[in-house]
């Protein structure tokens, strides 16, 4: 029988979304029902909202959850209800070329995922999509399998939920992606969610000086929390490159985009070692666009990577998660403001603003 759930349901781009009451069908093959605990506010959903990046309306934003299995669809043998779990946006069906590759965590159901006309959502008899196939601004949800993973129950769900999407992609980023080593330099542009989730896997990764950059002067404390030793007010009299040139000459040894302006990927280009320096970027650049670098600063030695998720693979989510509990690290000056579903605008408000760091609605 098909259940009815409390969404936030976007209904076009540059709109507030709107509370509703929405039916969700039963798990189908392969799939499972997870009512959420806590989901995270993310800046993916935020360029939904904004237009930049597609998606198909009506839809249910939200990819970054922690809840519960409620039942099983038909095959699905490695989930019981009562698990708890993350979903995963990157699928891990196990069966296309790059998933065998062992090479990536990219896989061909991504981009079918994606856009799928798939859904498990409906109101008043029409379709709403969930984005990247999960959309847990919906308290129920029907998600493939192979995009859940099992958690420890003993993370805190307001915090961990967080750890399906930022910080799994700044961490992996940081230490999957670039594989920073031990005595290394690092400059992370941006300190978001994600960006300071790169300076703490950083931090984990044992680099000596993590240079931090960003507009907004009050993120200084949080960068130095998250493990940043030095921070730079981008906007000033002098570009940020020039003073990461200073501190870490002649350039640090990794880079990292973590804003999505693809402009900026030029300049963390640039404040890397002309020889081995590595540029990652890690932000979600809006749909078709494009940034331009001079080819002499590659032509020396440096390389440019791209991030999906930090290169994580669903189990990597489980082993940050298990790392979180241990303590490894912390998310207490990253979830800035927990907040219920229908104050989940004033959350998508206050990241423009900078007020928060992460906002997170709990059921």
């Amino acid at each position: 029988m098909p259940h009815i759930t409390r969404a936030a349901v976007a209904f076009s781009p540059h709109e507030p979304m709107r509370l509703c009451e929405v039916s969700v069908a039963d798990p189908g093959p392969g799939q499972v029902l997870v009512r959420f605990i806590a989901t995270g506010l993310c800046h993916s959903d935020l360029h939904v909202l904004h237009g930049t990046f597609a998606q198909k309306f009506p839809a249910i934003l939200g990819h970054e959850g922690i809840g519960e299995i409620v039942e099983v669809g038909p095959g699905v043998t490695d989930f019981a209800p009562g698990d708890r779990v993350m979903p995963y946006l990157v699928p891990d069906c196990g069966e296309c070329d790059f998933c065998r590759s062992g090479k990536t965590n990219f896989c061909a159901r991504f981009a079918e995922r994606r856009m799928s006309d798939e859904t498990p959502f409906s109101l008043d008899g029409q379709p709403v999509h969930p984005f990247m196939g999960i959309g847990s601004f919906a308290e129920l949800s029907v998600i493939h399998a192979d995009m859940i993973t099992r958690v420890s129950p003993e993370a805190r769900p307001d915090q961990a939920c967080c750890i399906a999407c930022g910080v799994t992609t700044g961490i992996g980023a940081a230490t999957i992606t670039a594989g920073v080593g031990p005595g290394s330099s690092v400059a992370v542009f941006g300190a978001g969610g994600v960006g300071l989730s790169v300076v703490q896997g950083a931090r984990l990764a044992g680099a000596d000086k993590i240079i931090v950059v960003d507009r907004n002067p009050a993120k200084e404390e949080v960068a130095r929390l998250s493990g940043g030793t030095h921070f730079i007010v981008a906007g000033g009299e002098e570009a940020p490159v020039r003073q990461i040139r200073r501190l870490a000459p002649p350039g640090v040894d990794y880079g990292f985009e973590c804003v999505g302006i693809p402009d900026l990927m030029a300049d963390v280009v640039a404040a890397t070692n002309p020889a081995w320096g590595v540029a990652v970027c890690v932000g979600l650049m809006p749909d078709r666009s494009d940034f331009s670098i001079p080819t002499g600063n590659i032509s020396t030695g440096r390389t440019m990577k791209g991030s999906l998720m930090g290169g994580a693979k669903r189990q990597d989510v489980a082993r940050f998660v298990e790392m979180f509990v241990r303590g490894d690290y912390s998310l207490d000056h990253i979830v800035s403001h927990t907040l219920t579903l229908d104050q989940i605008n004033h959350g998508f408000d206050m990241m423009v603003s900078g007020e928060a760091v992460r906002s997170v609605v709990i059921y």
